[in-house]
């Protein structure tokens, strides 16, 4: 199972964790009801996986974050350049500025950003 791939509904009920947490796993099942139309086992089971991943913790019969959502999607982009260019942001970039042409908010920004990692 890899850390940061996340399936569809696994990811719909990270992002209805993130948005309530901290929060009781029994209300946790009720929104998974509202919101998924799911059986309190289906909503535990996937709390589960999305625990052994290491992203939430459910001690007590409390639900908490461990790994935000922006450092949750940071890892998932790191992964992909790593997986898709051998790590290589540059060829990323190259890649993607081919087909997107990037706006001068854009390439100020990242200007910054390569200012600031100096």
């Amino acid at each position: 199972m890899e850390r940061y791939k996340l399936g569809e509904m696994e990811r719909r009920l990270a992002e209805l964790i993130w948005e309530n947490a901290p929060l009781a796993s029994g209300e946790l099942a009720k929104l998974c009801e509202q919101a998924f139309d799911w059986k309190r086992t289906t909503a535990y089971t996937m709390l589960k996986r999305l625990c052994e991943r290491g992203l939430f913790v459910n001690e007590n019969g409390t639900v908490t974050v461990l790994t935000s959502k922006e450092e949750f999607e940071a890892a998932q982009g790191e992964q992909f350049i790593k997986e898709t260019f051998g790590g290589s942001l540059p060829r990323f970039l190259a890649a993607f500025s081919r087909r997107n042409k990037l706006g001068e908010k854009e390439i100020a920004e990242l200007k910054r950003m390569i200012e600031e990692s100096e």
